[in-house]
């Protein structure tokens, strides 16, 4: 797989930046509301990137705008010095918007999307009254392969992140039908969150990606019922999972039930290895839907901490082994045939600091 690196100053910054794509340098371009920069919106910026996609450093503010990104290898480098200082805001919610999937405040449906250093937030929720319908207000719906999210808050209530997968279901009969065995192998798309803050209540973590969540924090606003993820594989050949490396979950200690998710579709497949468990969670660890757990594949190794609370589980599964554990990497989930190396991208994009 052939590399450029092109090399851009702004701010005082410098960052070297990898596409797999194209043998020429990236387009480099600024955003700022205010300023002498290249665009004024983000949008602006997506819409006027070639098609082996650019590089956009946003100045520090609150970008109040609905985002849809179908180009493929954009990356979007927050230049604040802290991922608060550059927001990207929107605020509607599935009713509004005429369902989940068109609610998110950045939508991607690209493959080789980046973001870095920056916060996108959905506040419906915090806006307006919630409603038992409708109430789905996704902040960022990402339907990329080789994503990385890097030092990125993500801040919603209701299906905060939709981590869903571009390459799963395109060929899927378009009357719900179950297809014959050996048609639904896939590979889902692959996406790689690293020191992410994640924060909301109901699935707040969704989709069929496979992805993995390294050293991030999960922090579970106020709800009776708080589920962590509802992860949505269809199907046994369907190469896709949540893996939750070495990170911590939190928030307020209120008497809510806290699960570490749900069975969205029938083969749901959740991880959590190494977690420090702040927050309470519930005897149980998982709860039912629509009895999908028989089918589904919940793991949790090495949980720490005062919230893990060590009654049972709902679900069974077997002890971790020597082989398995050494897979837990990033690296070693998401490499792929393409031999994709995640940390290796995540840490080009922070060169720039």
């Amino acid at each position: 797989m052939s590399r450029t690196c092109a090399f851009f100053t702004f701010a005082l910054a410098t960052l070297c930046v990898t596409s797999s794509l194209t043998a020429e340098s990236m387009k480099r371009v600024t955003v700022s509301a205010s300023g002498d920069t290249d665009f004024h919106t983000l949008q602006e910026a997506v819409d006027h990137a070639p098609s082996t996609g650019e590089i956009i450093l946003l100045a520090p503010g609150r970008y109040r705008e609905k985002i849809h990104i179908t180009t493929p290898n954009i990356r979007l480098i927050g230049v604040g010095k802290r991922p608060q200082d550059v927001v990207l805001s929107w605020n509607d919610s599935a009713r509004r918007a005429g369902g989940t999937g068109k609610s998110g405040s950045v939508s991607v449906d690209a493959d080789g999307f980046a973001a870095e250093n920056l916060t996108i937030e959905n506040t419906w929720e915090m806006e307006n009254e919630r409603t038992e319908e409708g109430a789905q207000a996704v902040a960022l719906l990402l339907n990329s392969d080789r994503a990385v999210l890097d030092n990125v808050r993500l801040l919603g209530a209701q299906d905060t992140l939709y981590a869903n997968s571009r390459t799963c279901h395109e060929n899927l009969p378009k009357d719900g039908s179950v297809p014959p065995p050996g048609q639904t192998a896939c590979s889902a798309s692959r996406e790689y969150f690293r020191n992410c803050y994640i924060e909301g209540h109901v699935d707040y973590i969704f989709g069929d990606a496979k992805a993995v969540f390294d050293h991030c924090e999960m922090h579970s606003r106020h709800h009776d019922t708080v589920m962590l993820t509802a992860q949505s594989r269809h199907f046994p050949e369907e190469d896709s999972g949540y893996f939750f490396l070495h990170s911590r979950i939190t928030g307020e200690d209120v008497g809510d039930k806290v699960v570490l998710g749900r069975p969205w579709r029938d083969y749901s497949t959740v991880l959590f290895y190494d977690t420090d468990v702040q927050q309470k969670l519930s005897a149980d660890g998982w709860s039912e839907w629509a009895g999908r757990l028989k089918t589904s594949s919940y793991h949790e190794y090495k949980s720490h901490g005062p919230g893990v609370n060590g009654g049972h589980r709902i679900v069974n599964y077997p002890p971790l082994s020597a082989a398995e554990e050494e897979q837990l990497t990033p690296t070693g989930l998401l490499g792929g045939k393409d031999h994709w190396n995640p940390m290796e991208e995540a840490n080009r994009l922070r060169e720039r600091r």
